[in-house]
């Protein structure tokens, strides 16, 4: 029986809310937990450095190669891989930790590596790799140290020069151009707009009203930055998380699609077919080991 996804919080008791661990070792000591599918409440940086497992990610595989960073927004659903052998490092931090401004938040809502709106690509660091293993080791021995009133901030500075350097072989990769500007702003702004209100809203012109502009404006802002619309989007989350809820607990469809804000059962199959070409029950049953 399946039951809600599992999710975890950060390990209590570091000095910080930031944590550098051996992969393999991690793999070996919570092979089960890490193969399971699951969400945690921080973000990952996750650095194979060896082998070529296939990460899950929201339904979506993700074959890695050698050398390569993958970044995992917190409360991603994900599951690493069960029979390909790996190593790396991973790094762990929450919003806390690092959101210490204003500016500092910006940056990680704005940042193309954790924005869940593009596609979740890794980032082959292979000409670069000494520049990160620096920026790494100069984190792992920070941690060593012991904790006083600069460490945090020495940690963070650390960590958010290694996200600028990922930013920019992210974009010097082409894996996606970001056309940072107003239009970005607004995008940006519909999806914690979004996040907060899609079980309940699904309408644009709801957003566009919270935003201030007209559905042209947001259609434009969406078009230009992402190439879908906002209705595109909105139907994006929505059945990102019938997809989650349905594979991952045990809930009736009629209790899924009313916790989504269908009243109908009819018209919750009618969408979600539209969307995934499939029933839901369909979907539960092909995925079902997912």
């Amino acid at each position: 029986m399946k039951t809600d996804i599992i999710k975890y919080d950060f390990k209590t008791g570091l000095p910080q809310e930031f944590e550098i661990v051996d992969l393999a070792t991690l793999y070996q000591e919570f092979k089960n937990t890490l193969t399971t599918t699951h969400r945690t409440g921080f973000y990952h940086i996750i650095w194979f450095q060896q082998g070529n497992p296939t990460h899950l990610a929201d339904f979506n595989p993700i074959k890695i190669s050698p050398n390569s960073l993958l970044f995992l927004n917190k409360d991603t659903v994900h599951r690493f891989d069960k029979e390909t052998k790996f190593e790396g490092k991973i790094l762990l931090f929450t919003e806390s930790f690092f959101c210490k401004t204003k500016t500092d938040t910006k940056f990680l809502r704005n940042t193309p590596l954790f924005n869940e709106l593009f596609s979740i690509t890794p980032i082959q660091i292979q000409k670069q790799s000494e520049v990160f293993a620096n920026l790494m080791q100069s984190m792992a021995d920070e941690l060593q140290k012991t904790k006083d009133h600069f460490q945090a901030d020495i940690l963070q500075n650390l960590l958010k020069n290694f996200l600028l350097h990922s930013e920019r072989e992210y974009e010097q990769q082409n894996l996606f151009e970001v056309k940072k500007g107003a239009d970005f702003d607004i995008v940006i702004l519909f999806k914690d707009l979004l996040e907060a209100n899609f079980k309940n809203q699904k309408q644009v012109n709801f957003y566009a009203k919270a935003l201030i502009i007209t559905e042209k404006r947001l259609n434009q802002a969406t078009s230009k930055v992402i190439g879908k619309t906002p209705k595109e989007i909105i139907d994006d989350r929505i059945i990102l998380e019938i997809k989650r809820i349905l594979v991952h607990t045990t809930g009736s469809i009629k209790e899924i699609g009313y916790s989504l804000g269908f009243e109908e059962p009819t018209n919750f199959i009618k969408y979600f077919k539209k969307h995934s070409q499939m029933t839901p029950v369909e979907f539960r049953e092909k995925n079902s080991l997912a």
